[in-house]
């Protein structure tokens, strides 16, 4: 036998290497494994409050969880109902600067550090928002505050008023003096510039 024709027959013998395998450390053919990508890793705490903190990012997140899995919706219709809450309208309502101060906002601000945080998938060529696999962390984080647990401004306010009431009645029925009484009022009505600057200020924070 000729040395090309023993050189073919080795070839022959050797195993033929598949796509689907790959050497081993000891130079064995071993099947390939799938591979998976990683999981990301949960957001942290600051994250978290970072995005809950501003009341538009939480609407968003709301309004794309009461959609169906994986539901991509318009950047139009999300600014809409946006919209439409926080001024206290509906959709058919709204004027246009109303709807362009909020789309604006997503468009800009929003939407893209949402974005960046893994929180939603926002294509801003095409205006398509669709929840992303990090919104879960902040799922513990988004139950809507009852009633009961929301502050009660009036009830904060009609106590103050009652409290003045009484300081008057009682001026007159004791006879405080007028220092005394006007000292007292004076109080009631500093104890009202509290809880309104108090009121306002919250009122700010979640219109940011």
């Amino acid at each position: 036998m000729s040395t090309q024709d023993q050189s073919a027959h080795s070839n022959a013998d050797q195993p033929t290497r598949t796509d689907s395998q790959n050497e081993g450390p000891d130079g064995t053919a071993q099947q390939g494994e799938e591979v998976t990508e990683p999981e990301p890793e949960p957001l942290s705490l600051d994250l978290v409050f970072e995005i809950l903190k501003n009341s538009r990012r939480r609407e968003v997140i709301h309004y794309l969880r009461d959609r169906e899995a994986e539901e991509r919706v318009s950047l139009g219709e999300l600014a809409e109902h946006v919209a439409a809450i926080e001024n206290d309208t509906t959709t058919e309502q709204l004027t246009s600067s109303q709807r362009k101060r909020v789309y604006v906002g997503l468009y800009q601000c929003h939407l893209p550090k949402m974005d960046d945080m893994g929180v939603v998938d926002f294509n801003q060529d095409r205006g398509h928002v669709a929840l992303a696999p990090q919104a879960d962390c902040l799922t513990e984080y988004l139950d809507r505050p009852t009633e009961d647990e929301s502050v009660q401004w009036h009830r904060y306010y009609g106590a103050i008023s009652a409290v003045g009431v009484a300081i008057v009645g009682l001026s007159f029925g004791v006879g405080l003096t007028s220092g005394l009484a006007a000292g007292l009022l004076g109080l009631v009505i500093a104890t009202f510039a509290f809880c309104s600057a108090c009121h306002w200020v919250t009122e700010t924070r979640e219109e940011d």
